[in-house]
C-alpha cells in the first residue's frame, strides 16, 4: 500500500476508483485494495479543508447519496476538501442507458443540469429572472463552475449533427452511454 500524506499540497484524489488506480493520484474506495479505504459516504473525509488540486470520478457519483441529505454531504464534503481552481473530473452512465438502468447499485441518475445547482453564478441568475431552480450552491454555501460537457454516443448515433444528437438523446434510450463533465471549484 502507498504512503498517503494528506497535508501534502497539490493532493489529487481518484475518488470510488475500483480496481481503476491511477499513478500519482490517492486512489480512494471502501472495497478493493485501494490506497486508503473510506467510505464516500462517511464524513468528514479524511483529507483537510482546501487540499486538493484534483478530483477524479469515474462512475462512482452515481452510486452515492441515495438519501438527498447524504448527497447534499458528499458535494460539501467535495468542495470543502477542494482548493480554488480545484478541477473536478465526473463520468457517469447517461441516466437513459441500459449501462443505469441495468444496475442496481446506482441510486440517483446524474446530469449536468442537477449539478448546475451546486454553481453559485448559475443560482443567483436562476434567481433574478424568478426561475424556481432549486439554488443548492446558495444554500449550502458551495460554488461549482462547469467549464466542459461531453455527451459520449453510442456508436451507431455517432454521426449525428449535434441537434440531431440532442433530439435523439431526448427522445430515446441507449443513444448517449456516458456524460463526461468537468467542473472547477470557486472559493
Amino acid at each position: 500500500m502507498a504512503t498517503v500524506f494528506f497535508g501534502t499540497p497539490g493532493l489529487k484524489l481518484n475518488l470510488g476508483c475500483g480496481s481503476n488506480k491511477i499513478d500519482g493520484y490517492v486512489n480512494v474506495d471502501l472495497f478493493g485494495e485501494p490506497d486508503v479505504r473510506h467510505d464516500l459516504e462517511s464524513f468528514p473525509w479524511p483529507w483537510p479543508d482546501s487540499s486538493v488540486q484534483d478530483i477524479h470520478m469515474s462512475h462512482v457519483l452515481e452510486h452515492l447519496g441515495a438519501a438527498p441529505n447524504t448527497f447534499i454531504g458528499i458535494m460539501k464534503e467535495l468542495y470543502r476538501v477542494s482548493r480554488n481552481g480545484c478541477k473536478i473530473r465526473i463520468m457517469v452512465p447517461h441516466p437513459r442507458h441500459d449501462h443505469y438502468l441495468g444496475d442496481p447499485t446506482h441510486v440517483r441518475p446524474i446530469t449536468p443540469q442537477m449539478l448546475m445547482l451546486f454553481d453559485r453564478e448559475q443560482c443567483k441568475a436562476w434567481q433574478a429572472h424568478g426561475y424556481s431552480n432549486t439554488p443548492l450552491a446558495l444554500f449550502h454555501d458551495v460554488d461549482f463552475k462547469m467549464i466542459e460537457c461531453q455527451y459520449v454516443m453510442e456508436q451507431k448515433y455517432s454521426n449525428l449533427s449535434q441537434q440531431e444528437a440532442e433530439l435523439a438523446i431526448a427522445e430515446r434510450n441507449n443513444v448517449c452511454s456516458e456524460i463526461r463533465m468537468v467542473f472547477e471549484v470557486r472559493k
